[in-house]
């Protein structure tokens, strides 16, 4: 799957929310006596910069197979373990850092993949700080926090994107023969819709109209309009980088649909034909309730459904930058022309020598 896909990046902690004592259903309901705001419209009021810093992995660690939470005292226990092994900084992790420290735990040591050997990841220092919760997973449906089987396509897209991104020791992963062939979010283009990922600029501003709910994407600051509107999707052969929305409300609760997307969407290694339908549900002033349902029948099996619990935040978002002008992709290119040079050499007769 995509780097930023299949780790999710559920990596570092270091700030806690004490949310251990809540009942398991208080994660999809309302806080009792809650009342949710509502805006001149009398719409519930979502608006404001959320941020998805959760440390709750995507699929449930094998440690943890048949529980769905963990207790408060295997609570404190993990933030111990994590705080032990970010503290010893070291490249950014963008992996689970929740399954790597119980790895860590059984093996005795803590084992790191860089993903990018040649000149490291970024550092600690630009991960968020990380919120907790007892729950073992982010995927609620299927029950046992896993990923329905792929199908046979789907597995061979998983198999041919992970090859195109393992780690090279010697240049970028990849193709790199022009600019075109590297990553959308390398180019500055895009990180995709809806952005899921954790603990790197994964903030998200929500702007209400009765027309339209703008979300705001940190990453390459890319807004996702959404029409409030009983119209039809756009013709199937018309694609959108993020797709088509169309959004309703369902009581308090936001639901928008997205389909028509791009081949060049790189939302969870998904297929066209993904059919996205996000819930958006403010369940206590600080916390939204954000449920992804994933239907793309030539990836997967059947649906699945994740949820993550989108904090409020009082900062505000400033603009993704992203290397304006791409200086690194000189580099980025001159890499890979270096490593097909050094190739060669060790290969005459790849240059036709004899």
């Amino acid at each position: 799957m995509l780097r930023t896909a299949s780790a999710f990046v559920v990596a570092l902690a270091f700030a806690i929310v004490p949310l251990a004592g809540q009942s398991k259903s208080s994660y999809r309901t309302p806080d009792p006596g809650y009342v949710v705001p509502r805006t001149p419209d009398g719409k519930p009021d979502l608006q404001g910069v959320w941020a998805n810093n959760s440390v709750t992995p995507m699929t449930r660690p094998t440690q943890w197979k048949d529980k769905d939470r963990i207790t408060d005292a295997e609570l404190q226990e993990l933030k111990g373990l994590v705080a032990k092994y970010t503290n010893q900084g070291g490249d950014a992790i963008f992996q689970s850092i929740v399954q790597m420290a119980l790895d860590a735990k059984e093996k005795g040591k803590f084992d790191q993949t860089s993903y990018d050997p040649t000149t490291g990841n970024y550092n600690q220092f630009w991960m968020a700080e990380r919120d907790w919760d007892n729950r073992t997973s982010l995927i609620i449906d299927p029950p046992n926090g896993q990923y329905p089987p792929f199908t046979p396509e789907g597995m061979k897209r998983a198999e041919e994107l992970a090859q195109q991104q393992a780690p090279s020791e010697s240049g970028p992963a990849g193709k790199a023969d022009g600019p075109e062939d590297r990553p959308y979010n390398e180019r500055c283009i895009t990180y995709g819709a809806p952005l899921a990922f954790a603990g790197y600029n994964a903030y998200q501003q929500i702007i209400q109209s009765p027309e339209t709910v703008v979300i705001l994407q940190e990453m390459i600051h890319d807004a996702r309009m959404v029409p409030m509107t009983a119209a039809p999707h756009l013709p199937k052969g018309v694609k959108q980088w993020h797709g088509d929305s169309r959004g309703r409300w369902e009581g308090d609760t936001l639901v928008v649909e997205t389909t028509n997307f791009s081949i060049g969407n790189p939302f969870l290694g998904t297929s066209p034909a993904l059919k996205l339908t996000e819930r958006y549900t403010r369940v206590s002033k600080d916390f939204i309730n954000w449920e992804l349902t994933v239907d793309d029948r030539e990836t997967w099996t059947k649906p699945w459904t994740f949820m993550i619990r989108l904090k409020r935040s009082d900062d505000q978002l400033y603009e993704y930058a992203c290397h304006e002008g791409n200086h690194s992709m000189v580099g980025m290119l001159a890499g890979a022309r270096a490593k097909e040079a050094k190739e060669a050499a060790a290969s005459p007769s790849r240059t036709g020598a004899r």
